[in-house]
């Protein structure tokens, strides 16, 4: 058994225990997180060789260890409050901390028992950084924890890093970065060559490569310790993950990578609290000088925003659902602003089965963003159909890293797009030129042209909740499509009127 793996087992059976108080796997993971970090922080402080102090005396993790009963929930939930207040990653970290665990004995356990008897400094950071994102995958798993909304499928994350190839001199940003995967995964790609950096190098790797933005507190705080665990960042350092809604303006800072999975849903909504207290969500149009159309889908919007962000040459790998390729309005506006003035070259037509939402319909979209120009810049879009009459589940038949060799190796990642080949008839890699591309009605990129054999085969038919999704889906576009129409003959009824 490896190291992380025992560290894992035995974090997550205490996790067991705690769930009869009541205390969900997103809590116990974020009360390991509080106290992870306040272990850490003593470990440094105490050791022989340059002893480093991050966290005040007043908040120490002696004074956990040495506290006990009421006294110890007391003093924790004290630590949780002032660390909060701090600046930098601190402040990320303990943003709005609270005690979830209300059992002085239990709490007193974990502190002792599993927290304070690893050494967790000298197992190394990919340790301990392996066991937490293990923890986190668990976490992800568990039905009704909610986690999953904010894990994307780690052989997912790796074959689209593997293809953009960001290098030690890039900077990367995910602006709905949920617990840090893709900046993981992409600085460890960039650091391969560690021993042939130069210091500069090496100092940006650490302190200036990866940015994230994310809403949930909660999950922003996940974030900055997976990455902190992992050597990213300084504790005493600015945060890099920024905890506020991407969407509601242009940060004015650009990104030579942008690699996101934006959340699922397709409203922005605003939650308004009446005077009697009731809570109302509203569909919420995000309006920006820097957007080319105006719309409340999330997935369009986050589009936009990343078109913002990513400079000049830069790459982009974007996970998006199929309303984004085919819905009308808005989405027609934003595809062919894509199209011309963006180098949109490639896509992945992703299975059903690899999400932990049921029944996602998704890609992967890659492209470039170009300087002016008075011709489009997407000269052939490569698909790539890893979804017709493929079937994957998470636990029976999960996506393995192997499943997306043969689309890695089409991509030619670091190579001219010009010596790309297409697949021989009825393979799954096809081009389609800019001109087959604008033609297609409202400009279509909901590609498809094998056949599919579950259509003639009854016994090989999604599992009903994957088709009763599907159906949604299919409604909430046609309504959208609906909702579009209906916009526009209005708006002309008013120029009319006016």
């Amino acid at each position: 058994m490896t190291a992380s793996r025992r560290l894992v087992d035995k974090l997550d059976s205490f996790r067991n225990l705690l769930r009869d108080d009541g205390v969900g796997v997103l809590d116990y993971i974020e009360q390991l997180t509080f106290l992870l970090f306040l272990k850490m922080a003593h470990e440094r402080a105490t050791r022989k060789l340059r002893p480093h102090r991050i966290v005040p005396d007043e908040y120490s993790w002696q004074r956990l260890l040495d506290a006990e009963g009421a006294a110890l929930e007391f003093e924790y939930t004290r630590i949780l409050v002032g660390l909060s207040q701090q600046p930098g990653t601190l402040g990320v970290i303990f943003r709005k901390a609270q005690n979830r665990i209300q059992d002085p004995a239990k709490l007193k356990r974990l502190i002792v028992d599993l927290i304070d008897r690893e050494h967790w400094s000298a197992s190394g950071t990919d340790l301990k950084g392996d066991a937490y994102e293990q923890l986190l995958a668990k976490g992800a798993s568990d039905k009704g924890s909610g986690a999953g909304q904010y894990f994307t499928p780690r052989v997912l994350i790796q074959a689209i890093v593997d293809a953009v190839r960001p290098s030690p001199d890039d900077t990367v940003l995910d602006p709905a970065c949920g617990t840090a995967g893709f900046l993981l995964v992409a600085h460890d790609y960039a650091s391969r060559s560690a021993e042939h950096l130069t210091p500069t190098q090496r100092e940006h790797l650490r302190d200036g490569f990866a940015h994230g933005t994310e809403l949930v507190d909660g999950t922003a705080r996940l974030a900055a310790m997976n990455l902190l665990l992992h050597g990213i960042g300084t504790s005493h350092g600015e945060s890099l993950i920024d905890v506020r809604d991407a969407l509601i303006t242009d940060p004015d800072e650009r990104y030579s990578v942008v690699l996101s999975n934006p959340p699922f849903g397709r409203k922005s909504s605003l939650t308004m609290v009446g005077a009697d207290g009731r809570e109302v969500r509203e569909d919420t149009e995000i309006e920006r000088a820097d957007f080319v159309t105006t719309t409340s889908n999330k997935q369009l919007n986050f589009l936009q925003h990343i078109m913002t962000v990513l400079d000049i040459n830069g790459r982009a790998a974007v996970v998006l659902p199929d309303n984004v390729l085919f819905e009308a309005g808005a989405g027609e506006v934003l595809r062919r602003k894509l199209l011309n003035d963006f180098d949109l070259h490639t896509m992945l037509r992703l299975p059903t089965g690899i999400f932990y939402a049921q029944g996602v319909k998704a890609n992967v979209l890659f492209f470039d963003k170009k300087p002016a120009s008075e011709t489009p810049w997407t000269r052939k879009l490569w698909v790539y159909d890893l979804r017709t009459n493929m079937h994957f589940t998470l636990k029976q038949s999960p996506l393995r890293r192997a499943d997306l060799d043969e689309f890695i190796s089409s991509y030619l990642p670091g190579e001219p797009r010009s010596e790309r080949v297409e697949a021989v008839e009825g393979g799954r890699w096809k081009s389609f030129s800019y001109d087959e591309l604008i033609a297609r009605s409202k400009t279509n990129l909901d590609i498809t042209w094998l056949r599919d054999e579950s259509l003639d085969d009854p016994d090989d038919l999604p599992a009903p909740e994957v088709i009763a999704r599907e159906v949604v889906d299919d409604l909430a576009a046609a309504l959208a499509e609906f909702e579009a129409v209906a916009a526009a003959l209005e708006s002309r009824a008013n120029e009319g009127s006016v």
